[in-house]
């Protein structure tokens, strides 16, 4: 069965760092574009990053410099470190894999599979 689990999610104070985790299994996470999304209570999910098969990243400007997204393919495991936290980036944050190769995207409805989610809090 496929399956994606994030961890890492905590509580912390602004301007403390995160790194988030999450372990794929069930289908080939070497050709998959990854990405991180996040949902703030009451809202939709929004896209916080994307990262190719190549290792090519792109970010949502709200993170950008931020954030770091990355994969270890001999793992199955995308990671996000998160540093500089602020308060509006308090959120579920989601693991999302796009399947079969091809370009990756920032819209929620392309992504195949998705994780159940980690909470991150920032308190100010």
């Amino acid at each position: 069965q496929v399956q994606l689990v994030e961890s890492g999610g905590d509580s912390v104070q602004a301007g403390g760092s995160l790194r988030l985790s999450c372990v794929a299994s069930g289908f080939t996470f070497s050709t998959s574009c990854m990405a991180w999304f996040r949902q703030a209570p009451r809202n939709g999910r929004d896209w916080v990053t994307s990262i190719f098969t190549s290792g090519r990243t792109y970010y949502a400007d709200s993170v950008k410099g931020r954030f770091t997204i990355s994969r270890d393919n001999a793992k199955n495991t995308l990671y996000l470190q998160m540093n500089n936290l602020l308060p509006e980036d308090t959120a579920m944050y989601y693991c999302a894999a796009r399947s079969g190769g091809g370009y990756c995207s920032a819209l929620e409805s392309e992504y195949n599979f998705w994780g159940q989610g980690t909470q991150v809090t920032v308190s100010s």
